[in-house]
């Protein structure tokens, strides 16, 4: 069996490089570890980094045909982003001028998660991760107790 180590990246094409740039730099608060265009390709390809974590590579290429969000077809569904407080990550994203969709319950989980996308339509979620609450176990006491 092949051991795979962890996600490398994530590519992404963007049909304008530079609003894509600053939606996930300035709005989602990735950081640009590089950046350089390649002429043979007339592309853009910048890495982008979560929390010193290389995650990923955004492209330009000229006029790149519109990814099909719905109906939703075969492939990468969308990428899910863990955050503390859903809320208030919601707040940080609608103060930048991005609408969210409204904040569902796993069913699984318990856990709440939204919807959002990018400047390209690419469906982005926020999951919130809090910690399991353990179940309280109860002995079994005899009947006659």
């Amino acid at each position: 069996m092949l051991t795979l180590r962890q996600v490398h990246h994530i590519a992404i094409i963007s049909s304008n490089y530079q609003i894509s740039k600053q939606f996930y730099c300035n709005v989602l608060g990735f950081s640009l570890l590089s950046e350089f265009y390649r002429e043979e390709r007339d592309s853009w390809k910048a890495d982008l980094a979560l929390n010193g974590a290389y995650t990923i590579e955004l492209f330009s290429f000229p006029s790149p045909p519109p990814r099909p969000s719905r109906p939703e077809s075969c492939g990468l569904r969308h990428l899910a982003f863990s955050v503390d407080n859903i809320h208030e990550a919601i707040e940080a994203l609608e103060a930048d001028g991005v609408e969210c969709e409204p904040v569902r319950i796993d069913p699984l989980t318990g856990q709440r998660f939204t919807f959002f996308s990018d400047p390209d339509g690419l469906p982005l979620e926020l999951y919130e991760s809090r910690p399991a609450k353990a179940e309280s176990i109860k002995p079994d006491l005899p009947a006659s107790a």
